[in-house]
């Protein structure tokens, strides 16, 4: 009998999707639903963006282009880190992908032999489980409780390490929590990697510019600059200015490792088109009121997100500082039973899927990101449906018993 891979039985579909498709198909059936499920920006990037494009589409010459990235394109994203405190970085140590979920990919291919280990931090991304999986790799999760306000310690990291793994996979700021090492927490980390110069190290950080509270992004790099030869960058357009869709993600790192992506380019996606090509260099190179603007948007929308979450009996919630997600511990409802529907909740999925019904609101349980005893909300719905959406939550708490 003829078969498939026996990779393609360990993909999974995503699940941050699977619930975003059945909220759609709800809504489709006209019924009231408000979606903190997908994490869509849900907002344009500015007219100049669009401006390049045409122009693009004038003068688009039909050919193949770089497998490592246009000149341009990637000198608007050395521009781009250098804005943020990553120098020294030139042409030979960029490249470009489809999005970064496909820059993570080929690096996950280029660096993990079967049965390699990685290791990262538990909640997680849940594209990180999902591709190691699919590649064989070893996964060594490292628990960050709510108590820990979704972190590992130093301590943590030095025992991960010890134990040897090919990759260390860092996310700041964090998807699924929305929290935020700060220049401290990231140097004491820092310290640790050093003593560990057989692992290499991916900081994907995409929402790099979405940071509150007066906080500044910190890499590892920066603090302890011999770490240059290991650590690899991972950066995108979609969060930052509102192009999930143009997908275009970017890594920086050690010549090495950079060549292998354009290797692994010529192999699966050959380049990125003159058309994104033309939107990422408007993007990064042009003016920034857009992206800057939404960030105060986004940290004012946390604020209120977090003042409905704070005044739930029972509720944990770390107060995230970046990103545009809030990752309540919502475990106190386990047990309980939701009066008006009778629907019993005994685990993280009951309760969304209850969440769902009885409210219209939807949520991502958190065991899709490895922690069940949460739920993630993203706050980037249009502004009038978050307060109400928001009420609705509180009064689903409110209904438990």
């Amino acid at each position: 009998m003829l078969k498939l891979a026996a990779r393609v039985g360990r993909a999974k579909p995503s699940a941050i999707m699977a619930v975003a498709m059945k909220a759609k198909d709800l809504k489709a059936q006209g019924k009231d639903i408000i979606s903190f499920s997908i994490g869509v920006p849900n907002f344009l990037p500015g007219q100049h963006v669009y401006d390049a494009v045409q122009d693009a589409l004038k003068h688009d010459s039909g050919q193949y282009g770089s497998n490592r990235g246009a000149d341009a394109l990637l000198d608007a994203f050395i521009k781009h880190m250098e804005e943020i405190g990553l120098t020294g970085y030139t042409r030979k140590n960029c490249a470009t992908g489809i999005g970064a979920k496909q820059v993570l990919y080929n690096l996950f291919e280029a660096l993990l032999d079967e049965g390699d280990a990685i290791t990262f931090p538990v909640p997680y991304w849940t594209s990180y489980m999902d591709i190691a999986e699919i590649l064989g790799a070893k996964i060594d999760l490292i628990p960050a409780p709510p108590s820990q306000n979704y972190k590992i310690t130093p301590e943590q990291l030095d025992e991960a390490l010890a134990k040897k793994p090919r990759v260390f996979l860092f996310n700041n700021p964090s998807n699924p929590t929305g929290m935020v090492y700060d220049s401290n927490e990231v140097a004491a980390l820092a310290e640790v990697l050093v003593k560990y110069p057989d692992t290499w190290v991916i900081t994907d950080d995409i929402y790099n510019r979405m940071i509150f509270d007066g906080l500044k992004y910190t890499n590892f790099v920066m603090c302890k600059p011999e770490l240059r030869d290991r650590v690899v960058f991972v950066d995108s357009l979609s969060k930052t200015y509102g192009m999930p869709g143009w997908r275009l993600g970017f890594a920086a790192g050690p010549e090495k490792v950079i060549d292998a992506l354009v290797t692994m380019n010529s192999n699966n996606i050959t380049n990125v088109s003159e058309i994104v090509t033309a939107a990422g260099v408007a993007a990064m190179d042009g003016p920034q009121d857009v992206p800057t603007e939404k960030c105060k948007e986004f940290e004012a929308k946390r604020n209120l997100v977090m003042d409905v979450m704070n005044s739930i009996d029972g509720v944990i919630c770390p107060r995230p500082q970046g990103a545009f997600y809030v990752f309540p511990d919502v475990s106190c409802s386990y047990g309980k039973t939701h009066g008006p529907t009778g629907l019993k909740i005994e685990n993280d999925i009951d309760f969304c899927n209850a969440l769902l019904e009885a409210k219209g609101v939807a949520v991502v349980p958190g065991s899709a990101f490895g922690e069940p005893r949460s739920m993630r909300i993203s706050y980037t719905c249009p502004t009038p449906q978050l307060e109400p959406g928001m009420q609705r939550i509180k009064e689903f708490f409110a209904e438990l018993a």
